[in-house]
């Protein structure tokens, strides 16, 4: 499944996009630093915990010329492209390739059910795979594994035990804390916290981190930061 719009009239390719926005990187290993980000619109999951909903539907294309000066008018060296689901558009690749020409960190988030081995060398893949009690389990593409490279990442969104244990047992079985630079463990943030998703309440972080510690897993747990800096459910940050 592909969201790219058709260029009209031969025009070079366009992307749909969402928004455009700078603010705080809020996680990967590049928490806390200033990051543009872009965010396309579109995905073909439905993750029971997903909190940019907004995206599947609400978007326009842009031509890569025009996103481009956009980005580089902001003087900040760390961009990520995310969505939605930022690799069913091909040509994100040529966005990502002209980023990095033009001097940019460039980071993709990525669910894990699209191909990632089109993206640029360059850039910093975060694979998000996805455990069962997302509901899209099933749509991880095992070929991703073996396409990973050793300044990737990989995050897995922890929503209950059960995804703990699925998630641990990936991590011993494909010897992810060797293979990239580093594994993500992340709770899905809790409603009583402020934000309301249906069918994901959240667990609470002391928990995940009471499971790491006691099974002494090689990872770096990360909260959700730009939610506690932001109300959690606030767009554009």
């Amino acid at each position: 499944m592909s969201v790219s719009d058709p260029s009209p009239d031969g025009e070079r390719p366009g992307l749909r996009l969402n928004e455009i926005f700078h603010s705080i990187q809020g996680e990967s290993t590049r928490a806390g630093e200033p990051c543009v980000f872009i965010r396309l619109a579109g995905c073909h999951l439905r993750c029971s915990w997903c909190d940019t909903e907004y995206a599947f539907r609400e978007g326009r294309r842009r031509a890569i010329d025009e996103i481009l000066d956009e980005v580089l008018a902001i003087d900040c060296p760390l961009v990520e492209i995310t969505g939605g689901e930022p690799l069913l558009q091909k040509a994100v690749h040529e966005l990502e390739r002209r980023l990095h020409d033009a001097g940019r960190t460039v980071l993709i988030e990525t669910s894990g059910a699209c191909d990632i081995g089109a993206c640029d060398p360059r850039t910093v893949v975060i694979m998000d795979l996805k455990p069962p009690s997302s509901g899209e389990c099933e749509r991880n593409l095992p070929s991703n594994l073996d396409a990973l490279r050793s300044h990737h990442e990989v995050k897995f969104v922890i929503g209950d035990r059960g995804d703990y244990e699925w998630s641990r047992d990936m991590l011993r079985r494909h010897d992810l804390a060797s293979t990239v630079a580093c594994v993500l463990f992340s709770p899905v943030f809790p409603q009583q916290q402020g934000l309301e998703i249906a069918g994901a309440p959240g667990i609470e972080p002391r928990r995940l981190a009471e499971w790491i510690l006691e099974d002494a897993l090689p990872v770096r747990m990360q909260l959700q930061l730009h939610k506690f800096i932001w109300e959690p459910s606030m767009r554009g940050v």
